[in-house]
C-alpha cells in the first residue's frame, strides 16, 4: 500500500515480484503477480521473458535495474549485497524509491516462503479454468 500510495511504478514492482517468485519457486505468488501484471498492461513478451531478462533485450534500463536489485536481495544466502549493486540501482531510482522497491522485494520473499511452505494453490485466471474444463 505504501508503494502504491507513493506513486512508484506498479509495473516495475510487479516485474520484480515475478522474478523473485520465480527464483523462490512459489507457484501461488508467481501466478498472482502474473495476473496483476496483466491487469496493469505489462506486455506479454515481458512476462514471457522475465526469467531471462539479462538476455531478452526488451526491458528498459530502469526495469533491468529493478530486476537486478530483486535478484541481489533474494540471493543473500551466498553473498552480501555488493556496493556496486546499490550504486547501480541508485542510477535509476531515488533513495526513497530504492526503499520502496527493497521493501516490496523483502515482502514478496516472505510471502514466497509462506506460499511454498504451505503449498498455496495458484490463483488460476477464469479463462484458464474454462479452457481446462473444456
Amino acid at each position: 500500500k505504501a508503494v502504491n500510495d507513493a506513486g512508484f511504478d506498479k509495473t516495475i514492482v510487479e516485474l520484480a515480484k515475478l522474478r523473485v517468485s520465480q527464483i523462490n519457486n512459489c507457484a501461488f505468488c508467481l501466478q498472482l503477480h502474473l495476473n496483476v501484471s496483466r491487469q496493469l498492461g505489462v506486455p506479454q513478451e515481458k512476462l514471457d521473458l522475465v526469467a531471462t531478462w539479462h538476455e531478452a533485450g526488451i526491458f528498459s534500463d530502469k526495469e533491468a535495474a529493478a530486476l537486478a536489485w530483486a535478484e541481489t536481495l533474494t540471493r543473500l544466502a551466498d553473498k552480501s549485497v555488493p556496493d556496486e549493486a546499490y550504486t547501480a540501482v541508485r542510477e535509476h531510482f531515488s533513495e526513497s524509491e530504492v526503499v520502496f522497491l527493497s521493501t516490496s522485494i523483502a515482502t514478496i520473499n516472505a510471502w514466497n516462503r509462506l506460499g511454498a511452505a504451505f503449498r498455496f494453490a495458484p490463483p488460476i485466471p477464469k479463462r484458464a479454468t474454462a479452457v481446462k474444463a473444456a
